[in-house]
């Protein structure tokens, strides 16, 4: 059987302590609002998060129930806007997780079912971005010379935090950071590089 990754970090690194649950809990973000309907987006994010350790959350990008989105997604990346067999809409979503150094929820990735024709033209509509079909990409893909595919991305820093247990992605990667955000985390026993 195959060892959960974290574990095998954990193995090489004995001064990690595995924190994450053994499974992910899967949830559409108009379920979330339902549950929490007075929270914020983030809000809903912290609630669930905090409750299950690993979360899955489907379907951001489009409206939902109440006129509001639970996030920005771009109309020409992943799909948001199709109707799931649970009569939710979307076929992406992001991973998110309890992070206990910040004591927030903490994305880590976002993906999902990249959009296809008929997604790509439903959502420029909604979006009021049709002028984007004479772009490259979309025109190719409204034309049938492009695949549908699958995609996403781990944010490396993201993990790297979590797993060094690091409050500040300034602590993993070199970037340009102002003297008052230097001297704040200098302050609170963080060194950015």
């Amino acid at each position: 059987m195959l060892k959960r990754t974290e574990y095998v970090i954990c193995e090489h690194y004995p001064q990690i302590k595995p924190q994450l649950p053994d499974n992910i809990h899967f949830v559409q973000s108009e379920e979330l609002l339902q549950q929490y309907p007075k929270l914020t987006p983030k809000q809903r994010e912290y609630e669930v998060a905090k409750k299950y350790g690993a979360v899955f959350l489907i379907g951001i990008g489009g409206a939902m129930s109440s006129g509001e989105k639970h996030d920005g997604r771009a109309p020409d990346y992943d799909d948001w806007i199709t109707e799931t067999s649970d009569k939710y809409r979307g076929l992406n979503g992001d991973i998110i997780i309890w992070n206990d150094i910040l004591q927030d929820s903490f994305e880590i990735s976002s993906m999902g079912i990249r959009v296809d024709k008929n997604s790509l033209e439903k959502q420029l509509v909604v979006s009021n971005c049709e002028d984007r079909k004479t772009f490259d990409f979309h025109s190719k893909l409204l034309n049938d010379q492009l695949p549908q595919s699958i995609g996403g991305g781990i944010g490396q820093s993201r993990i790297c935090m979590y797993y060094l247990r690091k409050a500040h992605i300034g602590e993993i990667q070199s970037s340009i950071w102002s003297a008052e955000m230097r001297t704040e985390c200098r302050k609170n026993g963080i060194y950015l590089i």
